[in-house]
This record gives C-alpha cells, sequence and structure tokens, in this order.
C-alpha cells in the first residue's frame, strides 16, 4: 500500500479544486518543484501530477515545469491532464515519466488506449473518474453513461493492470473517502488506487483495511496541505498499522 501525494498544477502554480471546479481553486504554493521534493525528502516513492490546464483544454499544459520535477526528483512519476494522443505518451515516456494517467481518451478514443498499452504495457494507468457509479470526463465537466466497474471490467481485456479511481463528489470536500465505491471498483479484478476525500488518519486506515481485495494505494491531495492529515502519520499507518 502506497501513500501517493498530489500535486495539482494550474497556470504554473499547485493549487486544489474543489469537485474539479474552476471557480473553486486554491493555490497551495506557487513552486510544484519544492513540493515535489519536500515530499521526496519525507520518504515518499510515487507523487501524483495533474496538468489541470492539459485536462480542461485536451493537451497537457505544464510539460516543462513537470520536467523540472523529473530532473530534480528520483520518485516515481504518475502524471494525467489532457493525455488524449500517442505521441503525448510518446512524449511523457521519453522525458522519464514512470507512469501515464489515461482517462478522458479511454472512453471515446479506446484505439489510443489499445496502443498505448501495447506500446508501454504497465507504465499505462486508467483514470476512472466517477459521479453516481458513472464515468466523468473531459475535465470531470462531462457524466457519460458508463457504468464505472463495467468499463473496468473490460479494460482487461486491452491489458490495463492499474486503475485509479477518484469519487467526484469527495474530491476536495474533506468529508471522507468513498468507501462502498472503492470496494465496487475493487470487483474489477484490476489494483485500485483510491483518491478523493482521504481526509484525516482514520479515511487512511479504512482504505488500508481494503488491501486485500486489491486497493494498492491511495492518492492524498487536500488534506497534506491544509494540515489535516500529516504525512509522516500517513507513512506510519500504512507501514506499522496495516499489515
Amino acid at each position: 500500500m502506497q501513500i501517493i501525494p498530489a500535486i495539482d498544477i494550474r497556470g504554473g502554480n499547485c493549487v486544489m479544486l474543489t469537485q474539479g471546479k474552476l471557480e473553486a481553486e486554491t493555490i497551495f504554493s506557487k513552486d510544484p518543484v519544492f513540493i515535489a521534493k519536500m515530499f521526496q525528502t519525507k520518504g515518499i516513492k510515487r507523487i501524483h501530477i495533474v496538468d489541470l490546464d492539459g485536462a480542461f483544454v485536451g493537451a497537457p499544459q505544464n510539460l516543462t515545469l513537470v520536467e523540472k520535477i523529473r530532473m530534480e526528483t528520483s520518485v516515481e512519476i504518475e502524471f494525467g491532464g489532457g493525455v488524449r494522443k500517442l505521441e503525448t505518451v510518446d512524449k511523457l515516456v521519453s522525458i522519464g515519466i514512470n507512469k501515464i494517467i489515461i482517462g478522458t481518451s479511454a472512453v471515446f478514443n479506446l484505439c489510443m488506449l489499445k496502443e498505448a498499452v501495447a506500446k508501454h504495457n504497465d507504465k499505462i494507468i486508467l483514470a476512472i473518474d466517477v459521479l453516481d457509479d458513472k464515468i466523468a470526463i473531459g475535465g470531470w465537466k462531462e457524466k457519460t453513461n458508463h457504468d464505472a466497474l463495467e468499463f473496468a471490467k473490460t479494460m482487461q481485456d486491452i491489458g490495463i493492470k492499474e486503475i485509479i479511481m477518484t469519487d467526484i463528489m469527495k474530491d476536495g470536500m474533506m468529508r471522507g473517502a468513498n468507501i462502498e465505491g472503492i470496494k465496487r471498483l475493487c470487483r474489477s479484478g484490476l489494483s485500485v488506487i483510491a483518491s478523493g476525500g482521504v481526509s484525516t488518519s482514520d479515511d487512511v486506515r479504512k482504505i488500508c483495511k481494503l488491501e486485500s481485495c486489491g486497493v494498492v494505494g491511495m492518492i492524498i491531495g487536500k488534506a497534506l496541505y491544509t494540515g489535516s492529515i500529516k504525512l509522516e502519520d500517513a507513512i506510519y499507518i500504512v507501514k506499522e498499522e496495516c499489515k
């Protein structure tokens, strides 16, 4: 089980959007590179970077900054936000990104996802952003009719091994994770990284208990920046309490 801190980038800043809404933005730092290096010094092995500008326009907009994070840290980086072309995937791999997150494209351009998986194998992670058990796409602006669980099940056939499940209604709300929703996605048979609503040490403990059903990590964002969860405490819980 991994603790994976989130760095959401918009306009070059480290920010948080409540439920993905641009009008609900909080800037936590103007130096995402410093934040990434700080996470590394605390013992983190993987960070989760999202290019929010890229998610909304359909192509990454902050790659220069992401490349700088790559050059100045040795942590594993998973990156998403506007990854909708195979050329973008290739570019991310070439600059040393360890895991590339594909979300929207998996719904409207399955051929691209298949090509990316065939070419880059387990470097590809599928993002399933959930709203009332349905998949939302395009920076969470559009809710589809695709059932999240049924869609996830079909992804095994093309070689997807790992998914990030984000509950949109929980994201940034500081009201706890959707444990039942996470359990539901575990039924896909894929490894699940839980995201959205992890707000307290108790939330960390609850998600840790899901390791036996396939949860391999949890992404924590706002709670780390506000101090609701201390990173050291989350790491301790995973290492010492969730065995």
